[in-house]
């Protein structure tokens, strides 16, 4: 990205530094905090990286039952692996899948072994994990194969899309043809609901709402339409799904497996906008950060989301402040500039004087602070009303912005958007609409810039200020992780998430000193086996 980016702004690049570093310091304790704690969820992705996978009669994931069981004789301090891999060496059952279905039936007895029985089981569960992780190397590397012979979009930014029917075998067609109207990435957004479900559904799919499922085998079968379309089209065409909610660490790591290319992955969205509980999102973010860097897998952040219920102008700067805080996140836990789609949104009163040139400052500021990001750049939803006109040329606007400002990955908007699901003829509509920009106005990034010292750059250098001054006053907060504070207090959204509630909170475990989890060693060091 940074060879189409110039210093539009002349942002002082001690402010900058200073921004970056205050975010280093915010997000460090939370950090520890995910270090010493693991989940439920995170001991099941690594079952599911053991290869086991399916369901009951009653479609409770074996990974469920086992982790389930496991905790209630033993507890999860020390792991998941270790007593169900001693289960294994001492005869319980022939193999993962009859141990989850024996531990079902409560016929298993679990123990956590000691000395040679320990490093016994710690061996074999590592073998089996990395069968797993190489997999996953295995399909990236497929996915750089297929852009090679297919190649990129020509143009940036990607265009976005969403289909949403609640029925995968709806979805492939929509998508396929979505993609052939100019779609880059397809995006298949998830059932109303799903994120607060403590389980991942199994097989395909046909009864969301308002979404479809987010299943490992919906997974599969739209990677493989999207495959048939690539070829189709002569042009990679991406996969986006959600890795957010209670179950974050196992959806990463079944996108991992079926080679989605985007992943909805928020540090804070869960905890704001569903009340997920804070140390049970920030310990299964980093696991699923750390599976996305594995498998080259490009987040999506849900800055966005805030401006929908806090007012754009007024709340600008605590985009900023996420943005910051997700990429010291996310280059924590592995990730690369290339796969830091962090997003900001067009969201201002349409109303207010200067509106568009306060949009245009917003763009700028994300775009040339974090300047390698393949930034996602969010239409109007909030103002979007019954008229359909007004909501088009507000898409236009906003696609115009896009243009400016070198924008990475653009969704497209819905003149029908927040009123009715969108009709297949307004997705015409919508791509025509960003076709037009684009072509018409696609160079902007090269004549665009501001006058020195003018209201875009003073704009962009104040919401800036303010961003310092909030990650400054957060840093000062008392307790040992000042931003868990933060957050309690209602910073971001306008909603206040106080650490010690919020769903999921009985999922959170402390880690026992000698804690073993094969998968996050193979994560952090890199290794395959």
């Amino acid at each position: 990205m940074s060879s189409r980016v110039k210093p539009l702004l002349d942002l002082d690049p001690a402010d900058v530094r200073r921004a970056r570093t205050l975010a280093r310091k915010a997000g460090r304790p939370v950090v520890k905090l995910a270090q010493s704690h693991t989940t439920v969820s995170v001991e099941r992705a690594t079952l599911r990286l053991a290869g086991l996978g399916g369901a009951d009669h009653d479609r409770v994931p074996w990974v469920n039952h086992l982790v389930d069981a496991v905790r209630a004789e033993v507890g999860l301090e020390h792991g998941i692996t270790s007593p169900v891999y001693d289960a294994l060496r001492r005869g319980e059952a022939p193999d993962l899948l009859t141990l989850a279905q024996k531990a079902a039936s409560g016929s298993v007895q679990f123990r956590l072994p000691e000395g040679k029985d320990a490093t016994a089981a710690a061996k074999d569960a590592r073998r089996e994990v990395s069968r797993g992780i190489r997999t996953i190397d295995k399909q990236r590397a497929n996915r750089d194969r297929l852009i090679k012979r297919h190649g990129d979009p020509k143009q940036r930014p990607w265009i976005y899309l969403i289909v949403a029917t609640g029925d995968i075998y709806e979805d492939i067609p929509q998508a396929q043809n979505a993609a052939r109207e100019g779609a880059d990435i397809i995006a298949v957004i998830r059932s109303t609901g799903q994120s607060l479900l403590d389980y991942v559904p199994e097989g395909a799919t046909r009864e969301g709402y308002a979404g479809t499922y987010a299943t490992q085998e919906n997974f599969r079968l739209m990677r493989a339409a999207l495959d048939e379309t690539s070829k189709e089209l002569g042009r990679y065409i991406r996969l986006t799904n959600y890795a957010s909610g209670l179950c974050m660490p196992e959806i990463a790591t079944l996108a991992g497996l079926e080679r989605l290319d985007m992943m909805l992955n928020d540090s804070m969205y869960g905890i704001l906008f569903r009340d997920i509980n804070p140390i049970r999102t920030f310990v299964d973010q980093r696991f699923s950060r750390q599976i996305h860097a594995r498998a080259g897998i490009i987040i999506n952040t849900g800055e966005d989301n805030y401006l929908t219920t806090a007012d754009a102008v007024e709340a600008a700067h605590t985009v900023t402040v996420s943005q910051l805080l997700n990429e010291y996140f996310a280059k924590e836990a592995g990730l690369e500039d290339w796969q830091l789609g962090l997003g900001h949104a067009f969201e201002i009163v349409p109303e207010i004087p200067d509106s568009f040139r306060m949009e245009l400052a917003h763009a700028l500021l994300a775009r040339q602070l974090f300047p390698e990001a393949p930034l996602k750049w969010m239409p109007p939803t909030k103002h979007m009303t019954g008229d359909v006109f007004r909501g088009y040329l507000l898409d236009g606007f906003f696609n115009l912005v896009g243009a400016m400002t070198g924008q990475g990955i653009l969704l497209v908007g819905m003149m029908t958007e927040a009123v009715v699901t969108p009709f297949l003829s307004d997705r015409d509509l919508a791509l025509q609409n960003v076709r037009y920009v684009l072509n018409a106005a696609g160079g902007l990034t090269e004549d665009f810039h501001p006058p020195r010292d003018g209201f875009i750059q003073t704009r962009a250098r104040h919401v800036l200020g303010e961003a310092i001054d909030l990650l400054t006053k957060i840093t000062e907060e008392p307790g040992k992780a000042p931003l868990l504070e933060a957050i309690g207090d209602g910073t971001f959204g306008l909603m206040k998430r106080p650490a010690n509630a919020g769903k999921g909170l009985d999922g959170v475990v402390v880690r026992a000193d000698g804690y073993d989890n094969p998968a996050t060693t193979l994560l952090e060091t890199g290794e395959t086996r």
